[in-house]
């Protein structure tokens, strides 16, 4: 059984590095290159996308896990090698499914739509986008009938994010949580509001990546095994366990925008340069679930980089770089003015009592284009109005309103869930980790990480994808995936920052 394992992971590897080919050049397509290389580089990436399908749902792969599944039942559920072949088998099953035709027509038209996006945001001409969404609709659309009968015709495309999940379960987590924050905001809402002047002049680009990289650099992001560089829509990405990179954005209005950003990836990226070497090359080098995920990036960037105690060491410094733009400000109004509480435009500058709003927003949005209740064409109205209703703002152009979230021209319909979710998972995350270590918050005040990343290298981020998201949790906290932690960490939080 060694030699049929063996060939079985020599498979597995061959499809994982075509993965990574194809990522490298995703990478190179949002950071480096031309303009016109768009269809050039959709039929490399068809090419690439047909031969891992073809490689991964081949008759040899179906055989020899035939004869593996019945073998990992004899060995210990938690070993690498029990894991890995059930989370192939379960990935077989889905991907065996899907025919080669339609990986290929996907690679094609969301490569083209990555490049329409980008053009139709920097017009802000949501018309030059719209034939594009509407070819991915359509086969997000056919993809959700590959899997028939499903409970709901979104359960297929989450599951591609949230490995588990059902559509009702994150309908009823959402539920539960949007009529607690909204009572928060309220609150909120009737106190005086702070004065954030200071973070709307202008802060000069190399300080604020410079910056940006000393924190990132103290939190333990290694630079030996990644990269930064700028895109129009910040992400992280892999091509292996020690080539792990993110990209960061400016916004010369906003000059926190870049800073949380590459915390915020930096988080995504700490997670998979975490992953166990003995998973290198395998699927299960990879995050347990995109929730998960978000709870790495969310964590860094929230827990830790809007906390008091961050900033009681980072403050000083941010000053001497800075000395003029933040003349006369105290860390105190400082610390209230990066958590001020506003309902806005941008889901990726939004506070964090406001961000789930953006999220759940979005998740109506996409079940409806899924059920067919949402046609493409209706979506900057709807979008605007639906703005209106969850936050009392309303876009005045598509950029800012429809065309701001890189997602959909990437066909990632089922990823917005994630985020809330991942809110969720980190300050569950984080009461466990206050428990464990309880000097944490004066470890951060001086500007020390070790013992935090230490605790998520050994909870989370060794593990890579060898549990399902709620099983991972559940060994961690005790529980699965739930509201409350997070709305004590908020009530908390706005309580003392809001005088509530």
């Amino acid at each position: 059984m060694q030699k049929k394992l063996d060939q079985f992971k020599r498979m597995i590897m061959e499809v994982t590095d075509l993965g990574h080919a194809e990522a490298v050049l995703g990478w190179d397509q949002q950071v480096y290159m031309p303009r016109g290389g768009g269809e050039d580089r959709g039929d490399i990436l068809e090419t690439i996308a047909s031969l891992a399908h073809q490689k991964f749902t081949c008759k040899e792969m179906g055989e020899l896990l035939a004869e593996l599944k019945p073998y990992a039942q004899t060995l210990d559920a938690d070993s690498d090698d029990a894991c890995l072949i059930q989370r192939v088998a379960h990935r077989y099953d889905k991907e065996t499914r899907v025919p080669t035709e339609w990986v290929v027509d996907f690679t094609r038209v969301t490569t083209l739509a990555q490049m329409a996006w980008e053009e139709a945001r920097a017009k802000s001409d949501f018309a030059i986008f719209q034939p594009h969404l509407e070819k991915v609709v359509d086969l997000r659309r056919a993809y959700a009938s590959f899997f028939q009968p499903y409970d709901h015709v979104y359960d297929p495309l989450l599951d591609g994010f949230e490995p588990g999940l059902k559509t009702a379960e994150v309908q009823q987590i959402f539920d539960a949580l949007r009529p607690q924050q909204v009572a928060l905001l309220k609150e909120i809402a009737a106190k005086p509001e702070i004065d954030d002047a200071f973070m709307h002049v202008p802060y000069d680009e190399q300080g604020q990546w410079d910056f940006g990289v000393e924190v990132i650099t103290r939190f333990g992001y290694d630079w030996n095994r990644g990269r930064q560089d700028k895109s129009v829509h910040p992400f992280t990405t892999s091509f292996g366990i020690n080539d792990v990179r993110i990209t960061t954005r400016f916004d010369p209005s906003r000059a926190a925008s870049a800073l949380f950003s590459t915390m915020h990836e930096a988080g995504h990226a700490m997670y998979e340069q975490g992953f166990s070497a003995s998973l290198r090359r395998l699927p299960l080098a990879d995050g347990a679930s995109m929730a998960v995920h978000e709870s790495q990036s969310r964590m860094w960037e929230n827990l830790v980089g809007r906390s008091k105690a961050f900033w009681k060491f980072f403050y000083p410094r941010l000053v001497q770089k800075f000395p003029q733009q933040l003349k006369g400000v105290s860390l105190e109004q400082y610390y209230r003015g990066i958590n001020k509480v506003e309902p806005s435009l941008i889901r990726v500058e939004a506070d964090e009592a406001t961000y789930n709003l953006h999220i759940m927003l979005r998740l109506e949005l996409e079940i409806g284009l899924m059920d067919g209740s949402v046609r493409v064409a209706d979506l900057p109205g709807l979008w605007n109005k639906k703005m209106q209703e969850y936050l009392g703002v309303t876009p005045p152009n598509d950029r800012l309103g429809v065309l701001q979230d890189v997602h959909w021209s990437g066909g990632m319909i089922g990823y917005f869930p994630t985020y809330a979710l991942g809110n969720l998972v980190s300050a569950q995350l984080w009461e466990k980790i206050m428990e464990n270590i309880p000097d944490l918050e004066d470890q951060i005040s001086r500007g020390k990480f070790d013992d935090l990343l230490a605790w998520l290298r050994t909870h989370i981020h060794r593990h890579g994808a060898k549990y399902e998201p709620q099983q991972l949790i559940k060994k961690v906290t005790g529980t699965g995936i739930r509201p409350d932690p997070y709305m004590r960490y908020l009530r908390a939080k706005y309580a003392e920052i809001y005088n509530l």
